[in-house]
């Protein structure tokens, strides 16, 4: 089972994005292929256009999905798993597994297993969540969810933080256990209180979810703020939308929205590369960087974003933050055309351009992500 937060049904909760005073790398790092999520499919920020630019009509052409705080899930995470290497031994209890747990860090996997399952067996909660660990993501031996549901269960009810979290996700989703979600609530809960970052962020997701006005947002605002300062990438965003829109009992502040973009965008996260890409090119909360917002757009765009794509198109259009480029600005626009992005502006230019031109657009968006 797969542990990185989802986020799935997404509702209006926050609309716009926000901008900062942090100093923002003017060349940001390349966005790598698109995760599955991550966690929590995001809907990318419409901001509003740059003043002076071609794009300003298109701004009302080119209509996104409206950002929105991210949903509480439902599911268990379809995102990326961490490396059996990188795993902290202290994930599976007050105490590791000992020589299931060594085992299980050389990837002897089979090994850790039948070393683990014998102490599972007698009680041993930190073998109860490695077991179940090793069973969730199939390493070694065919995967079992509702096995290892069984033993997320035992080990949570020792008081093992991860345990918790991950059957907390398994009650909310309810294909593997009886759904319950008051006992989710919980058990996540629970983690969130024992410091567990991705059950801080699934928690204040949780509440929001309860209670979809601002006084939801209040109750959860303490629990996005420390995942966010534990490094959820998700949770940074839902803070920079918080301060953005001034909700959840904060006032509005320009600066610290794009402090928190800024930290998600670092981690790739593709909305808050677009949205901290525009509010640079506006010059919103902070100074204005036409190079830098480019950069963060183009990050977007190559990690997949449909807006950012359709965005960049714009840019390259009207040489803001670059040289301009007729060609790369109709192959973007391609590449998000295809994924089913319309935009009258960007049709109009497309149709514009020369028969050689339309070939070549056509040739490099084929080379495009």
């Amino acid at each position: 089972m797969k542990r990185r937060l989802a986020s799935a049904l997404v509702f209006l909760c926050a609309c716009l994005s926000a901008a900062a005073a942090e100093t923002v790398p003017a060349e940001p790092m390349a966005a790598p292929a698109p995760q599955a999520q991550t966690p929590i499919p995001q809907a990318p920020a419409t901001p509003a256009s740059v003043p002076g630019d071609k794009a300003d009509k298109a701004d009302k052409a080119d209509k996104p999905i409206v950002p929105n705080l991210p949903q509480p899930s439902t599911t268990v995470s379809p995102g990326p798993l961490p490396s059996a290497d990188g795993l902290d031994p202290a994930r599976f209890g007050a105490r590791p597994a000992d020589e299931a747990y060594g085992a299980f860090q050389r990837g002897l996997y089979k090994t850790a297993y039948n070393l683990a399952l014998p102490r599972a067996q007698n009680g041993d909660p930190a073998a109860q969540t490695l077991l179940a660990e090793i069973l969730a993501r199939g390493l070694g031996v065919p995967v079992n969810a509702a096995e290892a549901a069984k033993w997320y269960a035992a080990a949570a009810e020792r008081g093992v933080p991860e345990a918790q979290f991950q059957y907390a996700l398994m009650l909310l989703d309810g294909r593997f256990v009886k759904k319950d979600e008051r006992e989710a609530h919980a058990l996540m809960q629970a983690a969130a209180e024992a410091g567990n970052a991705l059950a801080q962020f699934n928690f204040a997701q949780l509440l929001v979810g309860e209670d979809r006005g601002d006084a939801g947002l209040v109750k959860a605002v303490p629990y996005y703020e420390r995942a966010a300062e534990a490094g959820v990438a998700d949770a940074q965003y839902a803070m920079s939308q918080i301060y953005a829109n001034g909700a959840g009992g904060k006032a509005k502040d320009d600066a610290q929205a794009r402090q928190f973009l800024a930290r998600a965008a670092r981690q790739n996260y593709d909305t808050a590369q677009l949205d901290l890409g525009q509010w640079l090119i506006e010059g919103r909360g902070g100074q204005r960087d036409l190079k830098a917002g480019f950069g963060w757009m183009l990050a977007a765009a190559r990690g997949g974003n449909v807006a950012a794509q359709n965005r960049l198109g714009k840019l390259y259009m009207g040489g803001i933050g670059t040289e301009p480029d007729s060609i790369l600005a109709g192959a973007w626009y391609i590449v998000a055309r295809r994924a089913g992005l319309i935009d009258q502006e960007m049709e109009d230019f497309l149709h514009g351009l020369t028969a050689d031109e339309t070939k070549q657009a056509l040739q490099r968006a084929n080379r495009l992500p």
